[in-house]
């Protein structure tokens, strides 16, 4: 982990939030015990349980984490983890490759950031904090000079996968990636074979990816671990609705 290059507050309705950079392994337990409330706790997934309490995997330690934290408990209420272009290199992968084929990319490797484990506290859900990790993100880009965002996007299957069904087939009526873009997972989610919820349900952190420009890259990808259908997304920098980071001024002093 680096030192923390993002510093920006807002005063929320639950008080004020402050955005920065995870820095000490400390702060990385913090993030991993809010996972691990919220992935799997909240969803039941017994599977993944463990005495420790935390989410985490051999990618947490080549991550930066942005957290967000109310100022007033110091609860780390918000999180997303960020995959650099250099540190995938060094790695040798981005996360996702486990669950696609990602060789239609190649020739933009250098020039992405990947974004994965979006996590919010159940208390802190009224939209100000995910808007300030949405803002830190782009700032995150900048940074970095990356043109890309890349990631998964899940969709619960605790209906049978009927509404990923329905909402998978809503989304790429509109969102479909260009054909240079396109993967293919390794382990394919049976939508095809499933009947589609009468009214789809699109998770709230997808349905901001589809308003900020993001493409749905193919076919989903099952998770049976996490119970959930994958969707693989990429979103140009380009494309990315800056109202998230001018709502909050984040970076605009960098940038000038």
């Amino acid at each position: 982990m680096q030192t923390s290059i993002i510093q920006a507050d807002v005063r929320a309705a639950s008080g004020k939030l402050v955005l920065s950079m995870a820095s000490t392994p400390e702060e990385l337990r913090e993030v991993q015990r809010l996972r691990y409330k919220v992935f799997i706790d909240t969803m039941g997934l017994s599977a993944l349980q463990n005495a420790d309490g935390l989410d985490s995997d051999e990618f947490d330690e080549h991550c930066d984490h942005l957290i967000v934290r109310d100022a007033d408990s110091l609860m780390v209420v918000g999180t997303y983890r960020l995959l650099s272009a250099n540190r995938a290199r060094k790695l040798g992968r981005l996360y996702s490759e486990g669950e696609f084929d990602l060789g239609r990319l190649n020739n933009i490797r250098g020039r992405i950031v990947e974004a994965g484990r979006a996590c919010i506290h159940p208390d802190y859900r009224g939209g100000s904090v995910i808007m300030l990790l949405w803002s830190g993100l782009a700032e995150y880009m900048r940074r970095e000079n990356a043109e890309f965002l890349v990631g998964c996007a899940s969709i619960s299957l605790a209906d049978g996968g009927h509404n990923a069904v329905a909402v998978y087939q809503q989304l790429i009526a509109k969102n479909l990636a260009p054909i240079e873009y396109r993967v293919t997972p390794h382990l394919p989610f049976p939508f095809s074979k499933l009947e589609a919820a009468q009214k789809p349900q699109v998770p709230a952190l997808l349905k901001g990816y589809m308003r900020s420009g993001a493409w749905i890259c193919g076919d989903p990808a099952w998770d049976p671990d996490f119970e959930s259908a994958d969707l693989f997304l990429l979103m140009p920098l380009a494309n990315l609705d800056s109202r998230y980071a001018r709502h909050y001024g984040v970076g605009e002093q960098q940038a000038a």
